[in-house]
C-alpha cells in the first residue's frame, strides 16, 4: 500500500498551522459555544483504491462539507460532519462520487489555535466503509466569532483494509456570546486590629475585666482579678492565779491582759468573758462573790488601763463550780484560785501564688 500521496496530503497544511492570529479569543470565551463550519477538502485516497475496481478506481479529488459541533469546555468540543465527495477514477472518464459522514472530537491545546482530532465516519465514495481518522488542526480567528481553519487528517479503513489523507480549508463562525467572566469579589477589608488591652496590676486579669485594681502582686487572684482569701480562726487566752482569799491581780499578769487587749483591738467584732474561779475551801456563797471579784478586777485592768469599752467585757464568777484540779490539797487549791479568758475571732489571709 503506497502512502506517499497520504504523507504530502498531511504535511501541505503545517505551514498554515503555523501561524496564529493577534486577535483570537481565548478558550474561556468560546467554551459553553456552538459552532457551525463550511469547508472545500481536498482528498487524497490510497492508491490501491486507484487500481481497484470494487472502488471504482478512486482517485484523488475533492469535496464540499458542513460541519456542526459544540465546544464542551477550554479544552474539548465534538462536532458531525458531512461531506460531499467528488474523486476522479483511474479506471474510467466517470467521477465517482459519495457522501461521508461521521463524529469527531476534538481536543484544543491550551494557549496556541491548534487542536487534535479523532472520531470515526462511514462512506459511500465508490463502495460503503467505514473508517477511523486522526487529525490535525488550526483556527486562525479574523473576530471573536469568525475563524479560517486548516485541518489535515488521515483515514485508516475499519471494514476494508484502506488509508486515505485529506486536507480541509474552510471557515467557521461560533454562534452565541462569550460568557462573561463573573467580577472578581472586592477584597473584604482587613480586620481592625484588636485593641491591646494592658494589666496594671499584673495579675493575670486584663483591665477590662478586673474588678479589684491594685491587688497585690503575691497574691493569687480569682477570674475577676480580686485576691483569693481563706478563713482561719485564731484565738488568745488569759490565765491568771489569786493568793487565797484574794481578788488583787498581780503585776507579773499586766503584760498577759495587755496582749489580751491588743487583741481586742484587732478585732473589734469580739467580745470577752472573764470567768473567776474559786478553790473548794469555805463556805460556797463565799466562793462565789470572792470569783466574781477576781473577774471584776480583770475586767477592770481591760477598761480602765487598756481602753477596752466595757459593753465588750463580761465578768461571771463561778465558785468553786468549774475546779480546775480536783482534791483537796494545797497545790490543787492554788491551782483553783484563777480567771480564765479566751477570745476567738475569724481572719481571711490571702492566698500567695
Amino acid at each position: 500500500m503506497k502512502l506517499k500521496t497520504s504523507a504530502i496530503a498531511i504535511l501541505a497544511a503545517f505551514p498554515l498551522m503555523s501561524f496564529v492570529a493577534s486577535a483570537a479569543p481565548t478558550a474561556e470565551q468560546l467554551q459553553d459555544r456552538a459552532f457551525g463550519s463550511i469547508f472545500w477538502e481536498y482528498y487524497t485516497p490510497d492508491s490501491d483504491k486507484s487500481r481497484s475496481a470494487e472502488w471504482e478506481g478512486a482517485d484523488n479529488g475533492d469535496g464540499m462539507g458542513l460541519q456542526l459541533g459544540y465546544r464542551i469546555n477550554k479544552a474539548w468540543a465534538i462536532r458531525a460532519e458531512y461531506v460531499r465527495q467528488d474523486l476522479e477514477s483511474a479506471l474510467s472518464d466517470l467521477d465517482v462520487e459519495g457522501n461521508r459522514v461521521g463524529l469527531d472530537l476534538m481536543y484544543h491545546v491550551d494557549s496556541l489555535p491548534v487542536y487534535v482530532v479523532g472520531g470515526v465516519k462511514n462512506f459511500t465514495t465508490g463502495r460503503s466503509a467505514s473508517a477511523a481518522n486522526i487529525g490535525i488542526g488550526a483556527n486562525l480567528f479574523a473576530t471573536d466569532d469568525l475563524a479560517v481553519f486548516v485541518e489535515a487528517n488521515r483515514y485508516q479503513g475499519i471494514s476494508k483494509s484502506f488509508a486515505d489523507a485529506g486536507v480541509k480549508l474552510g471557515l467557521s463562525y461560533h454562534f452565541g456570546s462569550a460568557p462573561v467572566a463573573a467580577p472578581a469579589p472586592a477584597p473584604e477589608p482587613a480586620p481592625a486590629p484588636a485593641p491591646v488591652i494592658g494589666d496594671a496590676d499584673q495579675d493575670g486579669v486584663t483591665d477590662d475585666k478586673d474588678q479589684c485594681a491594685n491587688t497585690p502582686i503575691t497574691d493569687k487572684v480569682d477570674t475577676v482579678g480580686c485576691s483569693i482569701f481563706t478563713e482561719q480562726s485564731v484565738s488568745i487566752a488569759l490565765n491568771a492565779q489569786f493568793d487565797n482569799d484574794s481578788a488583787v491581780v498581780k503585776t507579773q499578769y499586766h503584760a498577759d491582759i495587755e496582749k489580751l487587749a491588743n487583741f481586742l483591738k484587732r478585732f473589734p467584732n469580739t467580745d470577752v468573758e472573764i470567768g473567776g474561779h474559786a478553790s473548794n475551801v469555805g463556805k460556797p456563797a463565799y466562793n462565789m462573790a470572792l470569783s466574781q471579784r477576781r473577774a471584776d478586777a480583770i475586767a477592770a485592768v481591760l477598761v480602765n488601763e487598756f481602753g477596752i469599752a466595757s459593753s465588750r467585757v463580761k465578768a461571771v464568777g463561778y465558785g468553786v463550780t468549774k475546779p480546775r484540779a480536783a482534791g483537796n490539797t494545797a497545790a490543787a487549791h492554788a491551782v483553783n484560785r484563777r480567771i480564765e479568758a479566751t477570745v476567738t475571732a475569724s481572719v481571711k489571709e490571702a492566698v500567695q501564688r
